[in-house]
């Protein structure tokens, strides 16, 4: 039969690629735990209804869905977001507050794939839940930053854009939006700084049919262009209601803690910001890449109605993701992907015609038995099935990366010693077998 191939949008993760996912994974994992979060997971496929209760209609088209057996509407996870909503609802009355807790789940998505986006993927979600104070948001923001500064990306490399969908909100209700209109601004915001401006004035002008409301919206969108943050947030002062102005006061503190945290040169204040989900309900940002403006590596934000809009109490919650692909695509352009292929610690050759078979009485002596013993020790060691001459056996050892190659030879097993070779530097030295065995790591030092 044709092969078959790997469905599009996947990828497959052979050991050099798998080492790079490792990296990254660890140093999320690393970064969250420095930052006082704890690690959770969750299940992979849920109840169709847990994404499309609240994600907004961009995830909902974007589900991988089937029915069970049982006749239950199911759906691979697109994100965790709900899974850890629906997890804190369960058990909310147990749980100390705040809830700082992190994941690196496999999601799924049913989209076009594309440079930087892909069907499968993985995600870094670091949440804060059972805290409406900014500083939650500030730390979530910081816990990202402190992420990208780890692997070498500075404030010259990405930048955190922030808005809010509280005080935009207001402020579009106030230029004259309905409440059930809001959703369609928010999508053409999202897109507006993707389009020129000729593509964003036709959709304006498609979506939004008052052009007196129209005009007013473009004014408001010029007074707050993303200049300086401190100018930017003084001009909203003026431009918002009163109705929200304590919002502003919170709003222009979060970035008063980002300077304090030492990261505001990575972060500016965006009033286009609005991300993708219709959950969220306060400060919102994404993390771009400074040479790819339109390319985003981690958004998130305050999402306090979630837990209640999926049965739960009203429990304020805060928190973001940063996907692998973009991220893994932005490393690897300024040369800071790490990830090397892990190699063995030794490699031990049969150099000899009868080690494999050796008497019962000498059985200890034998590649196998010091394969075991090393790897009892906690180091990795593997050995040549077919045999080979002791040349092929010491590429195989190169080819696996082995830092040492362990040689069994007659004469010098006979002697109970054997020859230990760096790999790197190319010496070679005769050891006692047991003196090796019982301190490998000492012996070859």
């Amino acid at each position: 039969m044709a092969k078959i191939a790997a469905v599009k949008g996947t990828r497959d993760f052979y050991p050099e690629q798998m080492a790079v996912r490792n990296w990254i994974m660890e140093g999320w994992r690393q970064a969250g735990l420095r930052n006082g979060y704890v690690e959770y997971d969750g299940p992979i496929f849920e109840h169709l209804r847990l994404f499309t209760e609240k994600s907004g209609e961009e995830i909902a088209d974007q589900l991988f869905f089937f029915t069970d057996r049982g006749g239950r509407a199911l759906a691979l996870r697109p994100e965790i977001t709900p899974t850890l909503a629906r997890m804190v609802n369960e058990q909310i009355n147990s749980l100390a507050r705040p809830i700082k807790w992190f994941s690196v789940p496999r999601l799924f998505r049913a989209e076009k794939p594309q440079r930087g986006r892909l069907r499968e993927f993985f995600q870094w979600n670091v949440d804060v839940i059972g805290s409406e104070d900014i500083l939650a948001d500030a730390e979530c923001i910081y816990t990202a930053i402190d992420y990208l500064r780890s692997v070498g990306l500075s404030s010259k490399d990405v930048v955190v854009k922030i808005s809010s969908r509280k005080v935009l909100a207001a402020l579009l209700k106030d230029l004259g939006f309905a409440e059930d209109g809001l959703e369609e601004v928010y999508v053409l915001l999202d897109k507006r700084p993707k389009l020129p401006r000729e593509a964003f004035d036709e959709m304006a002008a498609e979506q939004i049919k008052d052009q007196a409301l129209r005009n007013r919206l473009k004014e408001m969108l010029q007074r707050l262009q993303p200049e300086a943050s401190e100018d930017s947030l003084s001009k909203l002062k003026v431009l918002a209601p009163e109705a929200v102005q304590a919002d502003i006061v919170s709003f222009s503190d979060l970035f008063y803690y980002l300077e304090l945290m030492g990261v505001a040169d990575y972060c500016e204040f965006d009033i286009n910001i609005v991300r993708g989900l219709a959950y969220y309900t306060g400060p919102v940002y994404e993390i771009y890449d400074r040479r790819e403006p339109l390319r985003a590596v981690c958004g998130g934000g305050r999402y306090d109605d979630l837990l209640a809009g999926l049965g739960g109490q009203e429990v304020p919650a805060t928190g973001f993701g940063m996907g692998d692909v973009v991220l893994e695509l932005m490393l690897k352009e300024r040369g800071l992907l790490g990830g090397a292929a892990q190699g063995l610690d030794f490699f031990v050759i049969d150099a000899g015609r009868e080690l494999f078979s050796f008497s019962r009485e000498d059985k200890d002596r034998c590649v196998l038995a010091v394969v075991s013993r090393l790897r009892e020790k906690g180091f990795s060691a593997a050995f040549d099935y077919k045999r080979q001459p002791l040349g092929k056996q010491l590429k195989q050892a190169a080819a696996q990366k082995a830092r040492w190659a362990v040689i069994l030879g007659d004469e010098t097993i006979k002697e109970g010693k054997v020859n230990v070779k760096n790999m790197a530097q190319g010496g070679q030295r005769t050891v006692g077998l047991e003196e090796f065995l019982s301190r490998p790591g000492e012996t070859v030092k």
